[in-house]
């Protein structure tokens, strides 16, 4: 015959199926990503590595709410399972648990390798600059705006009253060169789902492959000084088309060439008035 199942052990079971549920739950809430929920309210991608790397971010989270879920179980069974004195008194204490000490002290371990590993994986695939883009920008950041050089010999600038914008063709691979004459700012364009710092004497790279069209907003990361949150940018992402013609204007309103360090003398409303570069 089988044992009758004490009250001690039901609740312990009652605790494991809740942990179970809630571990599910969020599982399943990160296998779409078609909702905000879905995201974990991560933005939506809406370039071809978006996707790895919100992959990475919903599975940090589910290993995250597993480890959690794991700990509050076992927090609530010693509370509940000895919650009462036995019948001489307090349970024993004692000194030492030597499978307890290396359970605690490799499974972490373990957890922390793991993460590394899928960490590195993915910062190598994400950050991998491919031999002959479809495009290069060159991004300058200063304070406190943005300026856009354009490999096709053309360059655009922020001002007080106009924001930057960088422009981009659709379904194209586009090298990001990243430079600034002042302080450390930082490109983020939110829904890249990637920043990478802007370093004075240092010219950081990335790709990345705009996927849909549309206009989305970029700004600094970084806390950089006094106008700091006015370092706001736009991003325009088009068909080849639209883009050539834009390039075209640009030099039509004499904004041909580089900018070298962005900081262009303007009347605050256009930055081809002068042409002069302050230095």
């Amino acid at each position: 015959m089988g044992s009758t199942p004490t009250p001690r052990r039901s609740r312990a079971r009652r605790l494991g199926a809740i942990a179970g549920a809630a571990v599910l739950a969020v599982g399943l809430a990160g296998c779409s990503q078609d909702t905000e929920l879905g995201r974990l309210y991560y933005p939506e991608p809406v370039t071809e590595e978006g996707p790895l790397l919100l992959s990475f971010w919903q599975n940090s989270w589910i290993a995250a709410w597993v480890v959690g879920f794991l700990t509050w179980g076992l927090i609530l069974w010693a509370i509940i399972a000895y919650r009462k004195k036995t019948a001489e008194g307090a349970p024993m204490q004692t000194r030492y648990n030597m499978p307890l000490e290396i359970l605690y002290t490799v499974t972490p371990a373990i957890m922390i390798f793991a993460l590394f590993i899928v960490t590195a994986r993915d910062q190598a695939e994400i950050t991998k600059l491919t031999p002959d883009p479809d495009n290069r920008v060159g991004v300058v950041g200063f304070k406190w705006n943005w300026g856009f050089n354009y490999e096709e010999g053309a360059y655009d600038v922020g001002t007080v009253a106009r924001p930057a914008e960088l422009w981009l063709p659709v379904d194209e691979r586009t090298r990001f060169s990243l430079t600034s004459p002042d302080v450390i700012h930082s490109f983020w364009v939110p829904q890249f789902l990637f920043k990478m710092d802007v370093i004075p004497g240092r010219n950081n790279q990335f790709e990345l492959t705009p996927n849909q069209v549309g206009t989305f907003a970029g700004k600094c990361a970084e806390l950089c000084g006094t106008d700091h949150s006015r370092m706001l940018f736009t991003v325009r992402v088009v068909e080849r088309a639209e883009y050539d013609a834009h390039i075209a204007e640009l030099k039509s309103r004499g904004q041909s060439g580089a900018l070298e360090t962005g900081r262009i003398v303007t009347d605050g409303v256009s930055p081809s008035n002068t042409g002069r570069v302050e230095e």
